[in-house]
């Protein structure tokens, strides 16, 4: 199972200096132009080529899923890493994007990738199946995981290593409930996102791009709704929840944020986790390496509540709160002492 990963890592390493140049030679650079961007000099994009082309080299070489879910999570991948392509070149309006990441997420689900049916929390009955509203329900869940992996790209390395993370666990997840073509695709995706970190990692020599958030956020949705929410517990509705903590919690912290400024939902702002670390003197590499123990973490919380082991899950939890509350709160206070001068 380790062999395709290490060959999907291998690929995204031998191929990201050859995507660096086609990105130069199609324009595909992110000029800082404003002070929300972290970087100074000119970054090529496109990044997410060379983990696209990592992980479904290995994945056609190796995985024994259903050819039909293979060939729909290869068409959804295409649609979102082309219009993310674009979208690095020629900004796309908001609503174009949606209705790409929709058209992807349909496509998934119509392939196999769906949330056919939760456990059932209160009753006896095992299950909810949800008939008509699988499909909504999948798509909600399968764009709103693909936009929240894109939300946190600002930093060298970030989106890359918290999906590798996040992969590692929903892997060990997908093995807990026996779904073992679930795993495989976690590690090869864990592979390729690896074997690009060593160009994306502080100081970054190219940046993945709309192109490569939107696919890593897009495979991991579908891996989440294939390997950790078909459990056979009413947990598991929490677990990928968990799994996916970093990018999820900070993209509904950001929505809840902008909504109480009353601010578009879609703006940008300097408010995320990662922007809060820096501002309290937290260097880059500091602050994404604290960004990958918390997805840690997290991770092994998910674990922990799959297991049923609620003493361990709440130890880590807690102490989750305690690692983000004291740099945000500081982070509050500085914000305050300054919003004062």
């Amino acid at each position: 199972m380790y062999i395709p990963a290490i060959i999907a890592g291998l690929i995204s390493f031998i191929m990201t200096p050859l995507v660096i140049r086609i990105a130069h030679r199609f324009g595909a650079i992110d000029v800082p132009k404003d002070d929300r961007r972290m970087h100074k000099k000119p970054m090529p994009l496109w990044g997410g080529i060379a983990i696209f082309t990592g992980f479904f080299v290995s994945m056609f070489l190796f995985s024994n899923i259903a050819t039909g879910k293979l060939i729909g999570l290869f068409i959804a991948s295409i649609v979102v890493l082309v219009t993310g392509m674009i979208d690095d070149v020629k900004p796309l309006g908001a609503k174009s994007k949606l209705l790409m990441q929709i058209i992807a997420a349909v496509i998934l689900v119509k392939s196999g990738f769906e949330i056919n049916y939760f456990s059932d929390f209160f009753g006896d009955s095992g299950y909810i199946y949800l008939a008509n509203f699988a499909l909504p329900i999948s798509v909600i869940w399968i764009v709103g995981v693909t936009n929240t992996v894109n939300l946190i790209d600002g930093l060298d390395g970030l989106a890359a290593g918290i999906s590798a993370i996040a992969a590692v666990t929903l892997s060990y997840i997908a093995i807990i409930n026996y779904r073992y073509d679930a795993a495989l695709i976690t590690l090869i995706l864990a592979g390729s996102s690896i074997g690009f970190l060593p160009y994306n990692f502080n100081p970054a020599k190219i940046f993945m791009g709309d192109a490569g958030a939107l696919f890593l956020g897009l495979v991991l949705a579908a891996i989440s709704v294939e390997g950790a929410l078909k459990g056979a517990t009413a947990i598991t509705v929490v677990v990928p929840i968990l799994a996916l903590g970093v990018p999820i919690f900070d993209t509904a912290f950001a929505i809840l944020r902008r909504l109480i400024n009353k601010r578009p939902i879609m703006e940008a702002d300097k408010g995320h986790l990662h922007h809060r670390l820096m501002s309290i003197g937290f260097g880059h590499k500091k602050t994404v390496l604290s960004m990958y123990l918390i997805s840690a973490l997290l991770g092994a919380g998910a674990i922990a509540l799959l297991k049923q082991n609620w003493i361990h899950a709440l130890v880590l939890l807690v102490l989750v709160g305690v690692v983000v509350f004291i740099p945000v709160n500081r982070s509050l206070l500085i914000q305050k002492k300054d919003n004062l001068e």
